[in-house]
């Protein structure tokens, strides 16, 4: 039980950094969805990090490792709103965007998991 709720503040911690970013104004007219993009790359990077800290430091306490990936990454990072905006975009004929908006964050998503955990390996 208690996992969930080390789970569950660092979900909070995550979600309202996602929301304070998401509060940060973008010029008018940009189509693609930056924020969202750049808060799971950012999100993928140290999660990567957070997960070779984790193998290095076999000390770390488990509940803390549990509290930093999926509470606070997972928390902070957003596949859902990654999913609709996507939808979003094909729906108003964005298709290219759309693309653009998939293939950059997987491709440049797995990109800042293995950095990250080349940091500390």
């Amino acid at each position: 039980m208690i996992e969930c709720i080390v789970v569950g503040m660092g979900g909070f911690v995550g979600a309202a950094l996602r929301y304070l970013i998401g509060l940060i104004p973008i010029k008018e007219g940009i189509v693609f969805p930056i924020k969202t993009f750049f808060i799971n790359i950012i999100g993928c990077f140290l999660i990567g990090i957070i997960a070779a800290l984790a193998v290095r430091n076999t000390s770390w306490n488990p509940k803390m490792i549990l509290f930093l990936k999926v509470g606070i990454c997972g928390g902070f990072t957003t596949f859902s709103s990654y999913a609709l905006e996507t939808g979003d975009l094909i729906k108003l004929g964005n298709t290219g965007i759309a693309f653009a908006y998939i293939v950059l964050s997987v491709v440049l998503g797995v990109a800042a998991v293995l950095a990250g955990q080349r940091i500390f390996a």
